[in-house]
Order: C-alpha cells, then sequence, then structure tokens
C-alpha cells in the first residue's frame, strides 16, 4: 500500500492536485495523508476577536483546519467512491518544510503531490515559493502539479539528467513505480550544459540498460541559458505527459527553475514535474 502525502493551504490549486491524485492512484490501495500547515502570523486580529474566553487561540486554529480537511475527505469519498483510498486528516502548527520531513518521516510518505502556482500579478516566479522549497529540501519525492493541470494518461516520461553523477535504482525508484503504474514509455534526456559535455559525463548507460532498457535516449549539449528553452522544447515536440528530474543541492533543478524569472520566457511547464531526491 503506498502512502501520499496530499499538502494544502485550502485553496483551488491544492485541491486540483489533490483531485490529480486521485486520478493518478485510482488503482492503486493507498493512505492518503491530507496535511494542513498552520503558523501564527495567519492567525490575524479580526479572528482573534471571534475566540470565545475558554478557547485558545491555537485550538481555534487547529480546530478549523480540522473542519476544513475533512471537508475535503468527505467531498472525495463522496466523487471517486473508491475503496482502495483510505485518508487521513493532520493539522500542524510548524516551519512547511520541516512539517513535511516529520509527516513523511513518521508515516513513511512514499510520494509528495503538491499544486504549484501559475505566475501572475506580482508573482514573479516560475511556481509558488513553498513548492520550490519542498522540492529542494523534502527528503521524499515530490510531484509537483502545474495550476489547471488535469490527469492525462502518462504515457510518455521524460527524465532529464546531467549525468554528473552515478545512479542507483533506489534514487529513481518513483520514476520506476511512476513507469508501472502507467504502463509509461520513458524517455531519457542527457543534457549538459557548456561546461559539462555530455561527452565527458559519468557512464550511466550500463545502468539505463539494465533498468530502463526500453527507453529512448537523446544527448544534448546546450547552455545554461537554453536548459529551459531545450527541455521545452523537448516536452512540446515529444507529447510528454510527465517531466522528472533529479534535485541536488545547488545542481540542476536550481539552474532549470529557480534562477529564471517568467519575463524570460513565454511559457512554462505545464505538465507534471516529479522531483526525485539524491542519496548521497
Amino acid at each position: 500500500m503506498k502512502n501520499i502525502l496530499l499538502p494544502t493551504d485550502f485553496s483551488k490549486n491544492s485541491m486540483n492536485a489533490i483531485n490529480y491524485a486521485m486520478e493518478l492512484f485510482k488503482d492503486e490501495s493507498c493512505r492518503f495523508y491530507i496535511l494542513n500547515v498552520q503558523k501564527a502570523s495567519s492567525f490575524i486580529s479580526d479572528d482573534m476577536m471571534l475566540v470565545g474566553s475558554s478557547a485558545t487561540i491555537y485550538k481555534t486554529l487547529i480546530d478549523a483546519a480540522k473542519k476544513s480537511i475533512n471537508n475535503i475527505i468527505s467531498k472525495v469519498k463522496e466523487e471517486k467512491k473508491n475503496d482502495k483510498h483510505n485518508f487521513y486528516s493532520i493539522v500542524d502548527y510548524d516551519n512547511f518544510i520541516d512539517s513535511i520531513n516529520q509527516v513523511s518521516e513518521k508515516h513513511d510518505i512514499d510520494m509528495v503531490v503538491m499544486g504549484t502556482k501559475g505566475a501572475s500579478g506580482l508573482e514573479k516566479i516560475l511556481f509558488g515559493s513553498n513548492t520550490v522549497r519542498v522540492m529542494q529540501r523534502c527528503k521524499t519525492p515530490v510531484l509537483a502539479i502545474p495550476e489547471g493541470c488535469k490527469f492525462k494518461v502518462l504515457d510518455k516520461l521524460v527524465f532529464v539528467t546531467t549525468n554528473l553523477k552515478l545512479f542507483n535504482i533506489e534514487d529513481l525508484k518513483a520514476l520506476n513505480d511512476m513507469m508501472i503504474l502507467n504502463n509509461s514509455f520513458l524517455h531519457i534526456v542527457h543534457l549538459a550544459d557548456q561546461n559539462h559535455l555530455v561527452s565527458d559525463a559519468y557512464d550511466n548507460m550500463e545502468f539505463f540498460k539494465t533498468n530502463f532498457s526500453e527507453a529512448n535516449h537523446e544527448f544534448i549539449d546546450t547552455n545554461s541559458a537554453d536548459m529551459f528553452n531545450t527541455v521545452h522544447n523537448y516536452i512540446v515536440n515529444n507529447d510528454i505527459k510527465m517531466l522528472a528530474i533529479m534535485n541536488k543541492k545547488h545542481s540542476f533543478l536550481e539552474r532549470l527553475f529557480t534562477t529564471h524569472t517568467v519575463e524570460k520566457f513565454a511559457f512554462k511547464i505545464d505538465i507534471p514535474l516529479l522531483v526525485m531526491q539524491i542519496s548521497n
């Protein structure tokens, strides 16, 4: 049975990610842990005036969040009617990233599924800041669902790698599970910038031949400024349904996403992004 963590701030965006997870894992036996993380600053003065003398601010916050999660669970159960899915409510009063890591460890979470925010108004970052921080610092694989993204059959996945270390199968377990779950065809793009040519990368080909023998390989030399364009064009040209990458501090994830503002691009990644963590 899979254990899936679904962080929510009760927004339309996070609800969309929850619905995506229900469809993605509809044929899997799953425990879904729906998590809301509260912080003191979210409790504004108007709310304080409504707190009765016998109640604490903390209890009022937690009770309201629990009620909201229970409403989500009731709605999902009614709409999906899936006997393979069990739901659990968690409300925490902590740092967002710390809470996700602690809950993931406690409940042996296999994957975190959460929504991303598109750029609008004054938001000039590709993904919501919370989602980026989770992808960078979470110890568990993270599946980020773009705003408004609806589930489609994941027949084509792409794993984009800079190949700067040798892989092991445990690091890529989430990708392998995703392929098995969806009977997906895997594309592997070996990407290198001007500082690391593809021909100089570690030889992972034996690893891929053993563990992903049917995958299609592309070797692309590019430059840092064009990495996003290169990946985006490959996704569009090959009708890719999900992008998967490995995360390492100060590595590909940062170069590919967090250093680029929306102004530099006329597009955004509009398919789910699976971020797996390098174990060493």
